[in-house]
C-alpha cells in the first residue's frame, strides 16, 4: 500500500470507529428514555383508581 492509501484506510477505521460510538450511545440514550417513561406512567397509573361503574 502507498502511504495516501494507508491514510485513507486509517481515517475509514476512525469514521467506522465513531460511527459505531454514536450509535452505541444512541441505543443508551434510547433505554434509558424508555426506562424512564416506563417508570413514570407506572408510578401515575399505581395511585390512579378506576371508579367503578356497577357500585
Amino acid at each position: 500500500m502507498t502511504e495516501q492509501e494507508d491514510r485513507v484506510a486509517r481515517e475509514r477505521e476512525e469514521i467506522a470507529a465513531r460511527v459505531a460510538s454514536f450509535k452505541a450511545t444512541q441505543q443508551k440514550f434510547a433505554r434509558e428514555r424508555e426506562e424512564y417513561y416506563a417508570t413514570t406512567l407506572g408510578n401515575a397509573w399505581s395511585g390512579f383508581t378506576r371508579p367503578s361503574v356497577w357500585e
